[in-house]
């Protein structure tokens, strides 16, 4: 259920990313606009107040904090169909950002929760299944349901389908009866527990930076495909959704289950196999998209689609471990404040801008060079998560 939830997380979180092209036509949105709203409209919120969600599920019950989320982003999405401006869509972002602070956080530390540590890596891998099934789901539904009628009801249909799994999810997923010795920890004591250690701090720069050039190509690809390839809505949809669903799923699991084989022996190991994927990302990213032909892209993408989802399972399992069990919601949502503050709000923006920039003198062709450029970032992603990784092995705890 777990899972489910996460899904629409990342689907009602990612799908204007498909429906990007249609919005920017019909509102007559800039790149730069555009990046906003995919980015720093939903981000705003979503970074802030995933840090007061996250003490609110660790002290009043973390299941019963999702389930509240999943109904108030839901809702948001489906408004977003009603906008009729820029700044309408701006405030509906806001709220889905708003409901989603209070998913992910909560969702790790139940998790960390129920399993042992020699297998959190795949548990957190299979939950963060949710991110490519999300943003394919989305593409592929997005992308029909807006070519079949228009962009407006895409965003009503699967508003509307995430709030019929509210009451399934609070029916099948109980918070746990909180222990007689539980102690419920101040927010200021974890702050400066975190703020001590620099493992926290190099891995969440780490995953931040390499979520600046994931979020920003997971918008902006979308919009690529259609502009300098030709593609169709739908055409689009099912190339990312084929992407995901092959690459990206595979890349999930297989950083949970190197994590679990690596990292049980060597702690290091956890921020070691975010920063090999890392450095492959960059050259594979960049040879891909410097093809010109539609198949030629499809075939050299698989590789990076896979790449850049290892990393999540190794890195937010080893921030369970940074802290206290009573602490683990808490300490998510500061890891999430500055990974998706950096990465979710200033990617899509990044991009957009570069692209306007760019525009003069390279035309249509703005948006991939942009995209090749920014992604240059992930070898500076990998450079702190080597440097992380030996402080991980002192800050671990078991």
């Amino acid at each position: 259920m777990l899972l489910v939830v996460y899904t629409f997380n990342f689907l009602d979180r990612q799908i204007l990313a498909i429906l990007a092209k249609p919005v920017q036509t019909e509102l007559g949105l800039s790149d730069t606009q555009m990046g906003v709203l995919g980015g720093l409209a939903f981000a705003l919120l979503f970074t802030t107040m995933a840090i007061p969600f996250g003490v609110l599920a660790d002290r009043m019950g973390r299941a019963k904090v999702i389930g509240w989320s999943l109904a108030v982003w839901s809702g948001f999405t489906a408004l977003c169909g009603v906008a009729t401006g820029f700044w309408q869509l701006f405030f509906f972002r806001l709220g889905v950002g708003v409901g989603e602070a209070g998913g992910v956080a909560p969702s790790y530390a139940i998790i960390a929760d129920r399993f042992p540590p020699d297998k959190r890596g795949r548990a957190l891998a299979t939950y963060s299944l949710g991110i490519p099934l999300g943003q394919a789901i989305g593409a592929l539904f997005g992308s029909i349901i807006a070519a079949a009628v228009d962009w407006r009801l895409a965003f009503i249909v699967l508003g509307l389908a995430g709030l019929l799994v509210v009451l399934p999810f609070r029916k099948v997923v109980k918070d746990q009866p909180i222990p007689a010795e539980y102690v419920s920890v101040p927010v200021m004591t974890t702050f400066r527990r975190l703020a001590k250690l620099p493992a926290f701090w190099l891995l969440s720069l780490g995953a931040a930076t390499g979520s600046l050039c994931a979020y920003g190509m997971a918008f902006w690809v979308p919009t690529l495909l259609q502009r300098t390839y030709g593609l169709t809505l739908v055409e689009a949809g099912r190339f990312l959704a084929a992407q995901l669903l092959l690459a990206g799923c595979i890349g999930m699991y297989a950083g949970g289950f190197f994590a679990d084989r690596v990292g049980t022996k060597d702690r290091a190991g956890y921020a070691r196999i975010a920063a090999y994927a890392y450095i492959l990302c960059f050259p594979t990213i960049f040879l891909a998209f410097s093809s010109t032909s539609i198949l030629a892209l499809f075939l050299l993408l698989l590789l990076p689609s896979g790449l850049v989802y290892i990393w999540l399972g190794p890195v937010t399992t080893a921030i369970q471990h940074l802290v206290p069990a009573n602490e683990r919601a808490t300490a998510s949502a500061c890891y999430l404040f500055i990974n998706n503050g950096i990465g979710l709000s200033f990617g899509s923006i990044v991009i957009g801008a570069l692209s306007d920039r760019l525009a003069p003198d390279f035309g249509a062709d703005s948006l991939r060079v942009a995209i090749i450029s920014v992604t240059s970032l992930y070898l500076l992603a990998a450079l702190f998560m080597l440097i992380g990784a030996p402080r991980l092995r002192k800050a671990w705890i078991d």
